[in-house]
């Protein structure tokens, strides 16, 4: 393997497309948003002053340090809010009452199925236009139906554990063994 056949850091010139290469941030709902977002990063000050230095230096080749931590600060706080978002969900199915997380659970498919129509319409978007809506369609779906899995996942565990409780025996009930 060649050694200089490699790009280092220093050969490779981000642009500001570099942000869109994973998934888009994950749009957080407003009703679980103060518990999901609690404590996060979420990286404004990396952002502000990648703003200010684009504004100073007018194109991005000159803001190459900003654009890095920007980046690496998002790839972090999104995976960190995807699973914090994942756990709520869950936790949501397993204690709201059953009628009302079955209801979520149906407008989280119903949100699933528009998006996933929504996205087909976007395939024929042609040129940058189309790949972006793509690309953020494509997240949002993904991300909506990991949250519609752990909520369903909330429910099942909670049916699971009423049939557990079920079948404990009560201190009560006398058990009789016979030899």
């Amino acid at each position: 393997m060649d050694v200089d056949a490699q790009p280092t850091m220093d050969e490779t010139i981000l642009v500001g497309d570099d942000l869109m290469m994973g998934p888009p941030s994950p749009i957080i709902p407003p009703e679980i948003a103060s518990h999901v977002l609690e404590g996060v990063d979420l990286c404004d000050g990396i952002l502000r002053n990648l703003f200010l230095c684009l504004q100073i230096n007018d194109i991005e080749p000159f803001c190459q340090d900003e654009l890095a931590l920007y980046r690496h600060c998002a790839e972090r706080r999104d995976k960190e809010l995807r699973q914090r978002l994942q756990d709520s969900e869950c936790k949501l199915g397993s204690s709201m009452p059953l009628d009302e997380a079955k209801e979520r659970a149906s407008q989280l498919e119903s949100e699933v199925t528009s998006l996933e129509r929504r996205l087909i319409l976007a395939s024929g978007i042609e040129g940058i236009e189309g790949f972006r809506q793509r690309w953020s369609l494509h997240g949002r779906l993904t991300d909506t139906k990991k949250r519609l899995e752990s909520l369903t996942q909330g429910i099942e565990n909670r049916k699971n554990e009423v049939k557990n409780d079920e079948r404990a025996p009560s201190s009560t009930t006398r058990r009789w063994f016979f030899w």
